[in-house]
């Protein structure tokens, strides 16, 4: 099922009515593929394997599927025109590219749906079982930072030179290509600064944009995104726009969502997404993740109920989780789902 070309807010609005009032997202793409075999030693990182192994990609999408997930994020995070061209691809092939990191999602929905027609039975309870598991497919749009591959993604300093109008034309055909290739929204992830989020709202405006989207923002506290700029205020900005039908935050610790919910409670009353990573800290020197103020798998299934109550409407992880997380998440919301959320427009 998609999101349609209708209202957008009323589309979500009843996708997570049919998911049970909220649905789950899927986990780390990256650590999956190379868990998988798949070298991403590269400055295409995840997006490499669009065309050196997509059968991987296909098989990740379709072990979230199979964990649970109701929402599953292409592999373009990191795919981007510019990126391709520098490895010596054409603009249309690139182009082509960022297409197929759509269609192989949707490929993985279709052999999903077609050998489970009510869902991955996972979630243990005979209810849940039996309800179809509505599935949609998000097209990711990782920020300018993430093309850059120096660590800026994860601070939002991208220097005085990189104005408003640098980030619209960096991203300007990237996000009219996902608009057409098929996703049911496109998910702006990681946004580390008001500024991107800005370009993005203007060039969904600007260019007639009817796809849904969510933003999502990567915060060090609970009060302020990476680069320092206010939770409240950026998402005030996402808030603004009328394609956004969530906004959230992800790759962000986890100790940090439920006030980050509370935060941008304030600000909006769209659906809220979180999806934070495993709490290990990105060395962008070393280009590993290390760790730092990590916690375990049952630690961070251990807050889902709470980010439920606190208000989120959509649920899942980011670096470093694996689909035994996103199954640990669908069996923690099965009992929560019916369950009323704090001050939520979305139930």
């Amino acid at each position: 099922m998609g999101l349609g070309l209708r209202d957008p807010s009323a589309a979500m609005r009843d996708f997570l009515q049919q998911a049970g009032g909220c649905a789950v997202v899927d986990g780390g793409m990256a650590t999956e593929l190379e868990a998988n075999g798949a070298d991403l030693n590269d400055p295409l990182w995840s997006a490499k394997c669009l065309f050196s192994s997509p059968d991987l990609i296909r098989k990740v999408h379709l072990d979230y599927l199979m964990a649970g997930a109701n929402i599953i994020i292409s592999a373009s995070y990191q795919a981007t025109i510019q990126g391709f061209e520098a490895r010596g691809f054409s603009k249309k092939e690139s182009e082509a590219l960022l297409f197929k990191s759509v269609e192989i999602a949707c490929e993985a929905r279709g052999i999903f749906q077609s050998s489970y027609r009510n869902g991955p039975y996972t979630v243990g309870a005979d209810e849940a079982s039996s309800r179809k598991q509505p599935i949609l497919v998000a097209a990711s749009i990782g920020s300018y930072g993430a093309f850059l591959a120096d660590g800026s993604e994860y601070s939002g300093h991208y220097g005085k030179e990189v104005t408003l109008q640098t980030l619209k034309d960096f991203h300007r055909r990237r996000v009219q290509v996902l608009a057409e290739s098929g996703a049911d929204l496109i998910a702006f992830e990681t946004i580390p600064n008001k500024i991107e989020a800005q370009a993005y709202v203007e060039l969904l405006k600007e260019n007639n944009i009817r796809i849904p989207a969510w933003f999502s923002f990567s915060s060090k506290d609970e009060n302020d995104v990476v680069s320092g700029d206010s939770v409240l205020e950026c998402t005030a900005v996402a808030n603004a726009c009328q394609n956004v039908v969530a906004v959230g935050i992800n790759c962000t610790p986890p100790r940090y969502i439920q006030g980050l919910i509370f935060t941008i409670r304030k600000a909006t009353d769209k659906p809220i997404v979180v999806y934070p990573n495993s709490g290990e800290r990105y060395d962008a020197d070393r280009k590993e993740w290390v760790a730092s103020t990590s916690i375990s798998e049952e630690d961070f299934v251990s807050f889902v109920s709470k980010w439920r109550e606190a208000g989120a409407s959509l649920i899942g992880g980011c670096c470093r989780t694996t689909p035994k997380t996103i199954r640990a998440i669908a069996e923690a919301l099965s009992t929560v789902r019916s369950a009323p959320q704090a001050t939520s427009a979305c139930d």
